[in-house]
């Protein structure tokens, strides 16, 4: 199943500028998925489409299965978002500004608000702080409290747009801490983002968007492509034979340097293979380009590296 799907989704705006052009956009059902891509790429015009808040030009999609905007009134509230920032009354506490955000919602019993109030605060690390006001809350307070208001009501699928821009490292910690938490207990989770770091340490899917198109989507570890291997040797012919032997291919050496595409041959075999071969191995290393590599590579643009 997939909980977010779209095709040939476009959005061209009155002025001519086309944000989106015909995506087909598959996000795995449990998935933490990635979607990637500079500034002004189409990301966020992409998110308000896919949630309702703007109409798509072309193209079609669907919400956990449910087709858009057809069934929205079935699919948003098994949708929690954070899009565009969080805002909240600065005078009101955690918990007030969460209760009347509850209040508003249709299908919410108001016999239990403060039950679904102090869960979701609980759930983000904030319960301590509830009766804080909003404007006495750091930067990764105000954050969190923005992602509780997703939590209010059991999710199928959390959006989440840029859920550590301006973060400390504290704060982004306790956010990609909280994504995880989220992700564990089922949840599909699609976050937007521009930190290539945070990317590669919670999401298990990504997607690429360059001028409006999506350049790649797939397992992290495809885009990441094939791992490498880099033997240094001062017998390197003798180095090619065995690894040829192996079945490993792409086998090539440059001087005191052989290099092979991994595969699925575990490291520490090679090497002993070698070994027990004769070969004098002065250094074995796996290298994998980096997912800024690939990010450049797809979109020709350069990245924010946390």
């Amino acid at each position: 199943m997939l909980a977010l799907a779209t095709s040939g989704l476009t959005k061209q705006f009155r002025g001519g500028q086309l944000a989106v052009n015909e995506i087909d956009l598959a996000v795995p059902a449990g998935s933490v998925f990635g979607f990637l891509g500079p500034n002004g790429s189409g990301k966020t015009t992409t998110i308000r489409m896919l949630l309702g808040l703007i109409r798509p030009t072309a193209g079609s999609h669907q919400v956990l299965g449910l087709p858009m905007p057809q069934r929205q009134a079935d699919a948003l509230p098994l949708v929690g978002s954070l899009v565009e920032g969080p805002a909240f009354y600065p005078h009101l506490s955690g918990r007030a500004n969460l209760a009347r955000l509850d209040a508003a919602d249709r299908t919410a019993t108001a016999a239990t608000m403060r039950d679904r109030v102090d869960q979701a605060l609980d759930r983000v690390g904030l319960l301590g702080a509830a009766d804080k006001r909003y404007k006495a809350y750091s930067l990764g307070m105000k954050q969190r409290l923005a992602i509780a208001t997703s939590l209010l009501r059991p999710r199928q699928l959390v959006v989440l747009d840029e859920p550590t821009n301006g973060l400390d490292p504290q704060g982004t910690i306790q956010v990609r801490s909280l994504i995880r938490q989220i992700a564990a207990d089922g949840t599909t989770v699609f976050v937007s983002s521009h930190l290539l770091a945070e990317v590669e340490q919670i999401c298990t899917h990504v997607g690429v968007m360059r001028s409006g198109r999506l350049a790649f989507q797939g397992p992290l570890a495809q885009l990441r492509g094939q791992a490498r291997l880099l033997v240094r040797t001062s017998e390197p012919a003798q180095a090619v034979a065995v690894l040829t032997a192996l079945g490993l291919a792409a086998v090539a050496a440059d001087g005191a340097e052989v290099t092979a595409d991994l595969g699925d041959m575990p490291p520490e075999v090679i090497n002993e293979r070698l070994v027990h071969a004769g070969v004098p191995v002065a250094g074995l290393e796996t290298p994998r380009r980096s997912l800024e590599d690939e990010f450049v590579e797809l979109t020709g643009a350069g990245f924010d590296v946390d």
